[in-house]
Protein backbone atom coordinates (compact mmCIF):
# COMPACT_ATOMS: atom_id res chain seq x y z
CA UNK A 1 0.00 0.00 0.00
CA UNK A 2 0.87 3.65 -1.08
CA UNK A 3 1.01 5.30 2.21
CA UNK A 4 1.80 8.77 0.86
CA UNK A 5 -1.97 10.40 1.03
CA UNK A 6 -3.99 8.20 3.19
CA UNK A 7 -6.13 8.58 6.34
CA UNK A 8 -4.20 6.83 9.26
CA UNK A 9 -5.77 5.92 12.58
CA UNK A 10 -3.12 5.59 15.91
CA UNK A 11 -4.99 3.73 18.93
CA UNK A 12 -2.79 5.26 22.11
CA UNK A 13 -0.60 7.71 19.72
CA UNK A 14 0.08 9.88 22.72
CA UNK A 15 2.91 7.67 23.66
CA UNK A 16 5.40 4.95 23.62
CA UNK A 17 4.71 2.90 20.25
CA UNK A 18 1.52 4.64 19.52
CA UNK A 19 3.43 7.83 18.97
CA UNK A 20 6.44 6.83 17.35
CA UNK A 21 3.49 4.99 14.77
CA UNK A 22 1.80 8.12 14.10
CA UNK A 23 5.28 9.95 13.89
CA UNK A 24 6.81 7.70 11.35
CA UNK A 25 3.13 7.55 9.56
CA UNK A 26 3.11 11.28 9.25
CA UNK A 27 6.67 10.86 8.14
CA UNK A 28 5.73 9.07 4.79
CA UNK A 29 2.45 10.93 4.23
CA UNK A 30 -0.06 9.81 5.81
CA UNK A 31 -2.91 11.78 7.21
CA UNK A 32 -2.71 11.05 10.79
CA UNK A 33 -5.54 10.73 13.54
CA UNK A 34 -4.26 10.50 17.13
CA UNK A 35 -7.00 8.69 19.44
CA UNK A 36 -5.90 8.30 22.98
CA UNK A 37 -7.55 8.58 26.10
CA UNK A 38 -5.14 11.18 27.73
CA UNK A 39 -7.00 14.53 25.47
CA UNK A 40 -3.11 16.14 25.86
CA UNK A 41 -0.96 13.94 24.71
CA UNK A 42 -3.25 13.23 21.55
CA UNK A 43 -2.62 16.88 21.30
CA UNK A 44 1.01 17.34 21.58
CA UNK A 45 2.07 14.62 19.23
CA UNK A 46 -1.39 15.53 16.49
CA UNK A 47 0.11 18.52 16.82
CA UNK A 48 3.68 17.94 16.37
CA UNK A 49 3.41 16.16 13.34
CA UNK A 50 0.41 18.03 11.39
CA UNK A 51 -2.52 15.52 12.39
CA UNK A 52 -5.81 15.15 14.09
CA UNK A 53 -6.54 14.40 17.68
CA UNK A 54 -9.37 13.13 19.45
CA UNK A 55 -9.63 11.41 22.38
CA UNK A 56 -12.09 8.52 23.85
CA UNK A 57 -12.13 5.01 25.51
CA UNK A 58 -11.10 2.40 22.74
CA UNK A 59 -13.45 0.26 25.01
CA UNK A 60 -16.32 2.92 24.43
CA UNK A 61 -18.58 2.28 20.69
CA UNK A 62 -19.64 5.62 21.29
CA UNK A 63 -16.08 7.31 21.75
CA UNK A 64 -14.37 4.85 18.62
CA UNK A 65 -17.36 5.96 16.40
CA UNK A 66 -16.51 9.72 17.17
CA UNK A 67 -13.12 9.59 16.94
CA UNK A 68 -13.85 7.75 13.22
CA UNK A 69 -16.33 10.21 12.05
CA UNK A 70 -13.87 12.96 13.30
CA UNK A 71 -10.80 11.15 11.19
CA UNK A 72 -12.73 10.48 7.99
CA UNK A 73 -14.54 13.97 8.06
CA UNK A 74 -10.66 15.24 8.17
CA UNK A 75 -8.38 12.91 6.24
CA UNK A 76 -11.24 11.11 4.29
CA UNK A 77 -12.19 7.11 3.81
CA UNK A 78 -9.67 5.38 6.21
CA UNK A 79 -7.29 3.02 5.15
CA UNK A 80 -4.43 2.48 7.71
CA UNK A 81 -5.50 1.54 11.70
CA UNK A 82 -3.00 0.71 14.24
CA UNK A 83 -4.21 -0.40 17.40
CA UNK A 84 -1.52 0.19 20.04
CA UNK A 85 -3.86 1.37 22.93
CA UNK A 86 -3.57 -1.22 25.97
CA UNK A 87 -2.34 -1.60 29.25
CA UNK A 88 0.00 -3.41 31.57
CA UNK A 89 0.04 -4.95 34.92
CA UNK A 90 0.60 -7.59 37.05
CA UNK A 91 -0.55 -9.86 39.39
CA UNK A 92 -0.30 -13.81 40.61
CA UNK A 93 -4.03 -15.92 40.22
CA UNK A 94 -3.32 -16.96 43.36
CA UNK A 95 -1.10 -14.80 45.42
CA UNK A 96 -0.62 -13.85 49.97
CA UNK A 97 -3.95 -12.02 50.15
CA UNK A 98 -5.89 -15.01 47.84
CA UNK A 99 -7.54 -15.62 44.25
CA UNK A 100 -6.68 -12.41 41.88
CA UNK A 101 -9.98 -10.15 41.82
CA UNK A 102 -11.86 -11.51 39.10
CA UNK A 103 -12.21 -7.68 38.17
CA UNK A 104 -8.68 -7.38 37.46
CA UNK A 105 -8.51 -9.78 34.47
CA UNK A 106 -11.61 -8.31 33.34
CA UNK A 107 -10.08 -4.88 33.47
CA UNK A 108 -6.98 -6.40 31.28
CA UNK A 109 -8.63 -8.49 28.79
CA UNK A 110 -11.36 -5.38 28.50
CA UNK A 111 -8.84 -2.78 27.66
CA UNK A 112 -6.26 -5.09 25.44
CA UNK A 113 -8.32 -7.65 23.76
CA UNK A 114 -12.12 -6.03 23.71
CA UNK A 115 -10.86 -2.23 22.89
CA UNK A 116 -8.49 -3.78 19.57
CA UNK A 117 -11.16 -5.60 18.95
CA UNK A 118 -13.62 -2.57 18.85
CA UNK A 119 -11.62 -0.54 16.83
CA UNK A 120 -10.91 -3.09 14.31
CA UNK A 121 -14.79 -3.71 13.79
CA UNK A 122 -15.96 -0.63 13.81
CA UNK A 123 -12.67 0.49 11.02
CA UNK A 124 -12.69 -2.22 9.15
CA UNK A 125 -16.48 -1.90 8.51
CA UNK A 126 -16.35 1.61 7.10
CA UNK A 127 -12.66 0.07 5.39
CA UNK A 128 -15.68 -2.32 4.15
CA UNK A 129 -18.08 0.52 2.44
CA UNK A 130 -15.07 2.72 0.77
CA UNK A 131 -14.24 2.33 -2.80
CA UNK A 132 -11.26 0.36 -3.48
CA UNK A 133 -7.06 1.68 -3.80
CA UNK A 134 -6.76 3.18 -7.10
CA UNK A 135 -4.44 1.10 -9.28
CA UNK A 136 -0.61 2.29 -8.17
CA UNK A 137 -1.55 2.85 -4.43
CA UNK A 138 -2.13 -0.58 -3.33
CA UNK A 139 -4.71 -3.77 -3.32
CA UNK A 140 -7.38 -4.07 -1.57
CA UNK A 141 -9.53 -1.10 0.69
CA UNK A 142 -7.35 -0.66 3.54
CA UNK A 143 -5.23 -2.74 6.67
CA UNK A 144 -5.48 -2.67 10.40
CA UNK A 145 -2.43 -3.72 12.52
CA UNK A 146 -2.69 -4.93 15.81
CA UNK A 147 -0.20 -4.92 18.98
CA UNK A 148 0.15 -8.38 21.11
CA UNK A 149 3.28 -9.21 22.97
CA UNK A 150 5.91 -11.72 23.37
CA UNK A 151 3.79 -12.28 26.52
CA UNK A 152 1.53 -14.16 24.06
CA UNK A 153 4.01 -16.66 23.50
CA UNK A 154 5.86 -17.22 26.87
CA UNK A 155 4.31 -14.89 29.40
CA UNK A 156 6.22 -15.01 32.86
CA UNK A 157 4.80 -15.30 35.99
CA UNK A 158 2.59 -12.97 36.78
CA UNK A 159 1.40 -11.83 34.01
CA UNK A 160 -2.16 -14.34 32.83
CA UNK A 161 -4.40 -11.40 32.10
CA UNK A 162 -1.57 -9.86 30.14
CA UNK A 163 -0.70 -12.95 28.32
CA UNK A 164 -4.35 -13.72 27.69
CA UNK A 165 -5.58 -10.39 26.32
CA UNK A 166 -2.25 -10.50 23.94
CA UNK A 167 -2.92 -14.17 23.48
CA UNK A 168 -6.11 -13.32 22.36
CA UNK A 169 -4.93 -10.74 19.70
CA UNK A 170 -2.64 -13.11 18.20
CA UNK A 171 -5.26 -15.90 17.83
CA UNK A 172 -7.88 -13.25 15.97
CA UNK A 173 -5.62 -12.28 13.40
CA UNK A 174 -5.85 -15.06 11.15
CA UNK A 175 -9.64 -16.21 11.44
CA UNK A 176 -10.10 -11.96 10.50
CA UNK A 177 -8.14 -11.54 7.66
CA UNK A 178 -9.43 -14.33 6.50
CA UNK A 179 -12.98 -12.92 6.71
CA UNK A 180 -11.95 -9.68 5.61
CA UNK A 181 -10.78 -11.16 2.25
CA UNK A 182 -13.66 -10.96 0.71
CA UNK A 183 -13.65 -7.29 0.96
CA UNK A 184 -10.22 -6.40 0.17
CA UNK A 185 -8.82 -5.40 4.32
CA UNK A 186 -5.71 -6.96 5.44
CA UNK A 187 -4.93 -7.49 9.02
CA UNK A 188 -1.31 -8.19 10.83
CA UNK A 189 -0.31 -8.08 14.35
CA UNK A 190 3.42 -7.05 15.75
CA UNK A 191 4.33 -8.88 19.17
CA UNK A 192 6.82 -6.45 19.99
CA UNK A 193 9.26 -7.63 23.06
CA UNK A 194 10.75 -5.39 26.04
CA UNK A 195 10.82 -2.19 24.27
CA UNK A 196 11.72 1.45 25.91
CA UNK A 197 8.29 2.55 26.61
CA UNK A 198 7.60 5.68 29.15
CA UNK A 199 7.20 2.92 31.46
CA UNK A 200 10.79 1.29 31.28
CA UNK A 201 12.13 4.89 31.29
CA UNK A 202 11.09 4.99 35.38
CA UNK A 203 13.41 2.66 35.67
CA UNK A 204 16.98 3.16 37.15
CA UNK A 205 19.84 2.37 33.78
CA UNK A 206 20.95 -0.16 36.29
CA UNK A 207 17.47 -2.32 35.57
CA UNK A 208 17.30 -1.19 32.18
CA UNK A 209 20.87 -2.96 30.84
CA UNK A 210 19.72 -6.26 33.43
CA UNK A 211 16.52 -6.65 31.54
CA UNK A 212 18.94 -6.26 27.82
CA UNK A 213 21.16 -9.03 28.88
CA UNK A 214 18.94 -11.55 28.39
CA UNK A 215 18.14 -10.78 24.80
CA UNK A 216 20.73 -12.47 22.77
CA UNK A 217 20.99 -10.14 19.64
CA UNK A 218 20.93 -6.91 19.53
CA UNK A 219 21.50 -6.94 23.75
CA UNK A 220 18.92 -3.98 23.63
CA UNK A 221 15.75 -2.95 24.82
CA UNK A 222 13.90 -2.35 21.74
CA UNK A 223 13.36 1.45 19.81
CA UNK A 224 9.93 2.58 19.84
CA UNK A 225 11.07 3.57 16.19
CA UNK A 226 11.82 0.23 15.07
CA UNK A 227 8.06 -1.26 16.16
CA UNK A 228 7.32 2.13 13.96
CA UNK A 229 8.83 1.10 11.02
CA UNK A 230 7.87 -2.60 11.38
CA UNK A 231 4.08 -1.14 11.35
CA UNK A 232 5.20 0.19 7.81
CA UNK A 233 6.17 -2.68 6.33
CA UNK A 234 3.40 -4.35 7.68
CA UNK A 235 0.89 -1.54 5.47
CA UNK A 236 3.10 -1.28 2.79
CA UNK A 237 3.64 -4.91 1.98
CA UNK A 238 0.64 -6.02 0.14
CA UNK A 239 1.03 -9.97 0.29
CA UNK A 240 1.63 -9.68 4.49
CA UNK A 241 -1.62 -10.78 5.51
CA UNK A 242 -2.72 -12.39 8.28
CA UNK A 243 0.76 -12.83 9.93
CA UNK A 244 2.65 -12.30 13.17
CA UNK A 245 5.93 -11.04 13.39
CA UNK A 246 7.66 -11.28 16.65
CA UNK A 247 9.87 -8.24 17.38
CA UNK A 248 12.18 -8.88 20.29
CA UNK A 249 15.57 -9.55 19.20
CA UNK A 250 15.01 -13.39 20.04
CA UNK A 251 14.26 -12.46 23.01
CA UNK A 252 12.22 -15.23 24.94
CA UNK A 253 10.70 -14.50 28.46
CA UNK A 254 12.10 -17.00 31.33
CA UNK A 255 9.13 -17.67 33.57
CA UNK A 256 10.15 -14.55 35.77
Amino acid sequence: MKIDGMGALVTGGGSGLGEATARALAARGAQVTVLDLNAEAAARVAGEIGGLATSGDVTDEAAVTTALDAAEAAHGPLRIVVNCAGIGTAGRVVGREGPMPLAEFERVLRVNLFGTFNVLRLAAYRMSLSDPLPEGAGEGRGVVINTASVAAFDGQIGQAAYAASKGGIVSMALPIAREFGRFGVRVNTVAPGVFLTPLLYTLPEAAQQALAQGIPFPPRLGDPDEFARTVIFCAEMDYLNGEVIRLDGANRLPPK
